[in-house]
């Protein structure tokens, strides 16, 4: 019995369940059992088949050891109310399913959960801010492009430095940048990073954009307190009071005496049942609906535990800032329950680390909860080579430019730096993208040229996605951001304008005149 991994990517939930009800209707030994002086065949018991599929799923690289039996009964509940299974008599639905002797069967046909139906891929329709007051022109694909011949005269005028000869110049400062700009660029290259760790070919599957705040991610990085933990500028989004001092009673249990609070035989689990009944109550899971695929897929890196920490930094990024400072006390506060010996169980039958506080599929959510739990310090860290990363091309594109005359390109010197000790993430990464900076500086030149027309822009972005592919796509790493750059359409043609007011009602018939 084994469960093929499945790894990250959109609808990881639906392809899980759909597995787990193939293994579970091809493998399930079925038998002969009798019940009440009436015999059955191809059946079997609630008992059977929880020990059954228990075994399956703890065996499995997509759920693991920490399944519990009581998770499993759950599991076989939905089987029931989803008709995967029904009971000897072929009722399901509305019937309860128990951990006992009653008879059980499979229908003749199961259905799977079908994948969601989205558009069709097409590309360029994502819109991206203008870096100009030049007028947006109309994305066309497939535009044939001419290489550029670097023949000796053009090579010479952009090596004219490198051989000694330094015509005349002048500083010429860059448009300054507004906080619009720097929001897009955070934005941006935090889901190109995502992208890139989750290995997909685009994010369009696993998140929605218009939903993407790029000032929750700026101020998850910046706003945040000596520990980590993320200050609010909203106070009335805070924790109640109240909660914050139940927290810190079982943080600190049983040296809460400070809070002077009366002590009484199961106190502790009164005061850990308030701080769930909080959660639970609250409108929305702490990780949001619409990052619910993005967090499944990475449930599918957990074989790389160093991935899947990156992963899950950037999506707890992606958080509001008082969804993500609601998290960062309760996994602190879990994580020091946990490791306090003299705490009792707080929930009859379950174990702390076990509890679930988001609105998850039990069974993965178990295994999110355990993996945050046991990397929450890192997880709820801001990622540094991201943060560096963004920070050196903001920084860039404010720096002070050295124009010369007759040259087709434009030069970038900045002063000069003094050396300082970097951490070995920061060297690693410097390693693998610092040749690729300047070619990113060349683009972002190509971009924000006022002078070049419309037509003369696609032409250079063309043959720089031919030539530098993967730099490329780190700065338009979907169809819409490429598409926003040239985001007007054309306006119609006068002619069939016209014709369609006076003709309102007479069909249009196309003819070879017309280019639709």
């Amino acid at each position: 019995m084994e469960h093929r991994l499945v790894g990250p990517g959109p609808y990881r939930a639906t392809k899980l369940w759909n597995e787990t009800v193939e293994l579970f209707r091809t493998r399930m030994p079925l038998r002969k059992h009798r019940c009440r002086f009436k015999s059955y065949e191809c059946c079997f018991t609630a008992a059977e088949a929880v020990d059954w599929l228990h075994e399956l799923l703890r065996h499995s690289q997509n759920f693991g050891p920490e399944v519990t039996r009581k998770q499993t009964v759950q599991l076989l509940k939905k089987f029931l109310k989803n008709h995967v299974i029904e009971d000897i008599k072929g009722k399901w639905g509305q019937e309860d399913f128990e951990d006992n002797r009653h008879l059980y069967r499979f229908p003749p046909s199961s259905p799977l959960k079908p994948y969601p139906k989205k558009p069709p891929y097409q590309r360029g329709v994502i819109k991206f801010p203008e870096w100009n007051d030049s007028p947006p022109g109309t994305l066309q694909e497939n535009i044939p492009v001419r290489p550029v011949v670097m023949n000796s005269e053009v090579w010479f005028k952009r090596h004219s430095i490198a051989i000694g000869e330094v015509p005349a110049c002048r500083l010429v400062h860059r448009r300054q940048l507004t906080e619009a700009h720097v929001e897009e660029i955070w934005k941006s290259m935090t889901l190109s990073y995502l992208q890139k760790i989750l290995g997909l070919d685009s994010l369009e599957e696993v998140l929605d954009f218009k939903l993407i705040n790029s000032k929750f991610i700026i101020h998850n990085v910046y706003s945040v307190s000596k520990q980590g933990v993320v200050i609010l500028d909203d106070k009335s989004k805070e924790l109640p009071h109240w909660v914050l001092s139940a927290m810190k009673c079982l943080a600190n249990w049983p040296n809460c005496s400070d809070l002077k609070q009366p002590m009484y035989l199961g106190f502790e689990k009164d005061v850990f049942k308030t701080i769930a009944d909080y959660y639970s109550h609250l409108k929305e899971p702490l990780l949001t609906f619409h990052l619910f695929d993005a967090f499944v897929s990475v449930l599918g890196l957990l074989q790389k535990e160093k991935v899947a920490v990156e992963a899950f930094q950037i999506c707890c990024l992606l958080l509001p800032p008082e969804n993500r400072r609601k998290l960062q006390l309760l996994m602190r506060m879990m994580a020091r329950i946990c490791l306090n010996k003299e705490m009792p169980p707080l929930c009859d039958g379950f174990g702390t680390r076990t509890l679930d506080e988001v609105d998850l599929d039990e069974l993965l959510a178990a295994r999110l909860v355990t993996f945050l739990m046991d990397n929450y310090q890192e997880i709820l860290k801001v990622p540094l080579a991201l943060q560096t990363s963004i920070e050196e091309r903001v920084a860039h594109l404010r720096r002070v430019q050295i124009k010369y005359p007759g040259a087709d390109m434009d030069i970038t010197l900045s002063a000069p730096s003094f050396c300082r000790q970097i951490s070995p993430e920061e060297f690693e990464y410097q390693t693998t993208y610092g040749s690729q900076e300047p070619l990113a500086a060349l683009l972002e030149e190509v971009i924000t040229d006022t002078k070049l027309s419309s037509k003369d822009k696609k032409k250079k972005l063309k043959q720089f996605q031919k030539s530098y592919p993967e730099v490329y796509q780190e700065r338009f790493p979907t169809p819409e951001s490429e598409a926003l750059l040239f985001s007007e359409k054309p306006k119609p043609k006068p002619q069939l304008f016209t014709w369609v007011l006076k003709n309102p009602f007479q069909p249009f018939q196309r003819t070879r005149s017309f280019r639709m």
